[in-house]
């Protein structure tokens, strides 16, 4: 009977309700409230203690100033020992630089800036915004050179539970085209398939010679000089593809009136089909002029004579009947 009087002694002497500490809580704001330290802390709980830390950060309450706020709002807790700490934190993450860009290039096209461009943030510092919820960016306070292809700007964020972070912007802005380049190194004599093509965005203000704009106009063509992988194919540098080459026997084909004749020469230069090159008549060694018409095919142009060694610049081939 005795030792049954000492517990109930005991259990009477404890708390009916004791509150117990939150020694770590995850946050859902930049507020602080009673419940976010104590579990079951009365009538209380939902008492605003102030701000807390902003989303990333985390504060530590110890043990005097938790005993503090327990006595002050009538919180039925003590603690154990001054290592008694409570951690309050709240989950954060940096403002990509895409959800950024995306609200810079927005502001800037309706500023006059073209659709497509392109949007450079150099040494863009990005603020950090709640892990949770959504974070809308704002950008006011634009001030756009499109001569200079330049920008500054205030980019503000705000999400729920949390006041707006300003920061102040800048960049550079360019206009933005679509071309094809090689895939690869290609040589000189190359004759270029759909598989040596891809197309990429470049800027528009890198791209000063006239260059191809369509793959159509690049496949198919034979490359003069060797061409470098990701940059514009200059215009210039595509030709047919040779369909004679210099030194290459060549069938000579002759048309007058009904008459159709055909001989035998060498070709003198290399050419692509329609071009005129000059061929030599294997049978008079006579240099005359000729349409490339198929591979190893030329057709004599009509009405014209055997080019001299004089007209020929100094090439000494003898004129034959």
């Amino acid at each position: 009977m005795k030792r049954f009087f000492l517990l109930f002694g005991l259990c009477a002497a404890l708390p009916a309700h004791a509150s117990t500490l939150r020694t770590m809580t995850t946050l859902q704001s930049q507020q602080v409230y009673l419940r976010d330290l104590f579990d079951d802390a009365g009538v209380n709980a939902n008492r605003l203690l102030g701000p807390g830390p902003g989303p990333g950060g985390r504060i530590v309450v110890e043990a005097r100033q938790l005993k503090a706020i327990a006595r002050q709002y009538s919180v039925d807790w003590q603690p154990i020992s001054s290592a008694d700490r409570a951690i309050l934190q709240w989950p954060g993450r940096p403002l990509s630089r895409d959800e950024a860009l995306t609200a810079v290039r927005s502001a800037l096209i309706a500023r006059g800036a073209a659709p497509d461009c392109d949007v450079e943030l150099p040494g863009f510092n990005p603020p950090i915004v709640p892990e949770a919820g959504s974070s809308a960016p704002i950008v006011s306070q634009l001030d756009y050179d499109r001569e200079q292809g330049r920008f500054t700007a205030v980019l503000s964020v705000s999400a729920a539970g949390m006041d707006a972070i300003s920061m102040r912007i800048g960049g550079q802005v360019s206009d933005v085209i679509e071309l094809p380049v090689a895939v690869a190194r290609l040589a000189a004599g190359t004759i270029t398939s759909a598989d040596d093509i891809r197309m990429t965005r470049l800027h528009a203000n890198t791209v000063h010679d006239e260059v191809a704009h369509d793959p159509a106009t690049v496949i198919g063509m034979q490359l003069k000089r060797q061409l470098q992988p990701g940059v514009p194919i200059p215009l210039a540098e595509l030709m047919q593809p040779s369909q004679v080459v210099r030194g290459d026997p060549v069938r000579l084909q002759l048309q007058v009136g009904a008459l159709s004749l055909t001989g035998q020469g060498i070709a003198l230069e290399t050419g692509a089909a329609g071009e005129r090159i000059r061929v030599r008549n294997i049978s008079s060694q006579a240099v005359i002029e000729a349409v490339i018409v198929a591979p190893g095919v030329v057709r004599v142009v009509p009405g014209t004579a055997p080019i001299t060694a004089q007209a020929r610049g100094g090439v000494g081939v003898a004129r034959g009947g």
